[in-house]
């Protein structure tokens, strides 16, 4: 069963509420902060449109298979909390981002997680209609023909703002892929704009329980320079700031509905596609449970190959789906990334890439209310 609807519950709010008792401009290199008076009034300008953006949601799985293989994504400007609270280090946000909308639903970083089933011809949609700035899509792992590569240098497609843009994208390497903008790609991703492709082989059997995890560093002056805010951004001396798994920081990560708990029951197998968007390495750790590789980019693991371990370092770009049984004591155990200053909500520790798998058994605990309150899960 994939647990992502809103991400990573598995269970619904009565069932959740019942367990716990809870009650009811194109960015280029070296871009600085406005200096003169035009420029500041300009600043106070997009300040205050920033704030009237919508916010997005928890990503969503579009499968594709329901939809005659078609989706328009539109690239829309929004306002992301990472974590709107003042618990643990926060509130966490990023004032304006540029997001992914699937057809009618709720615009989202990290972007949709469009699924299908090998063989079929996607036709993804990208409309430009909405935003200031051009825009491709580009998908990792699948391939295409020259024109639908969404590099626009390569292959002379860029979709100006107003116009759309049809890619035909065939689902011919099963597996977890990552799509995202080409256009300018460090700011435009800086900025939001990436999401998960994840093509199912033939008789694909899943799992009892099955996340998709999407890990991202983050520096935020992009972000608040485009909202309008005193910040400027230097791609030559980036300096991440914001550290997320599926676009939250703990705790919000373990809000049932807007993060990615990872809630398994007793004697489940649990599968995890992990894919870091980010631009540094993830060692990516999950305590008191050891995990098999079985796919990387695409491609299944040798059986020979898949040792029991409990950490991988997630390159780039690269992704991997991890496979573990739910053997352990029932309880609430982490994962979280091993370079541990990315644990953090800026100065404060505990927080950033980090979430946990959660045993149903253990949701009633004190402690796991607790991390609910921390969260802002109210039921």
């Amino acid at each position: 069963m994939t647990q992502i609807g809103a991400p990573g519950s598995g269970i619904s709010r009565r069932d959740f509420v019942k367990a716990t008792g809870a009650t009811g401009v194109v960015a280029a290199a070296g871009c600085t902060a406005p200096s003169q008076p035009e420029q500041r009034d300009q600043q106070a300008t997009n300040k205050g449109a920033a704030a009237k953006l919508p916010k997005t949601s928890a990503p969503q799985v579009v499968d594709l298979d329901e939809q005659n293989h078609e989706v328009t994504m539109s690239a829309v400007p929004a306002r992301h909390e990472v974590h709107p609270l003042d618990t643990m280090g926060g509130p966490v946000n990023l004032p304006k981002t540029w997001a992914f909308q699937a057809d009618d639903r709720e615009p989202s970083v990290p972007g949709p997680i469009l699924r299908t089933t090998e063989g079929n011809d996607l036709k993804i949609t990208l409309d430009n209609s909405g935003m200031d700035n051009p825009h491709t899509l580009h998908f990792h792992g699948v391939r295409k023909t020259w024109k639908n590569d969404g590099v626009p240098t390569t292959t002379g497609v860029t979709v100006k703002p107003g116009e759309k843009h049809t890619y035909t994208i065939p689902a011919n390497v099963p597996g977890t892929h990552l799509y995202h903008c080409h256009y300018q790609t460090p700011m435009h991703m800086e900025m939001g704009m990436y999401g998960i492709l994840r093509v199912d082989p033939e008789g694909y059997e899943e799992a009892d329980k099955e996340y998709f995890a999407t890990v991202r560093e983050w520096d935020s002056s992009l972000s608040r320079m485009y909202a309008g805010k005193n910040s400027s951004f230097d791609l030559r001396k980036r300096n991440p700031d914001v550290f997320t798994v599926n676009g939250k920081s703990a705790p919000r990560t373990l809000h049932p509905e807007d993060g990615t708990p990872f809630i398994v029951e007793k004697g489940d197998t649990v599968r995890i596609h992990f894919v870091n968007a980010g631009f540094m390495s993830h060692p990516l750790h999950t305590h008191n449970h050891r995990f098999k590789i079985v796919e990387k980019d695409g491609a299944d693991y040798p059986e020979a190959m898949q040792f029991p371990q409990d950490v991988v370092s997630v390159s780039p770009a690269e992704r991997y789906t991890l496979e573990f049984e739910a053997d352990a004591d029932p309880g609430i155990y982490l994962m979280h990334c091993h370079k541990v200053d990315h644990v953090r909500n800026g100065a404060s520790y505990p927080g950033g890439m980090l979430s946990a798998i959660v045993y149903k058994e253990a949701m009633n605990s004190d402690i796991f209310g607790q991390l609910m309150e921390y969260a802002g899960y109210e039921g």
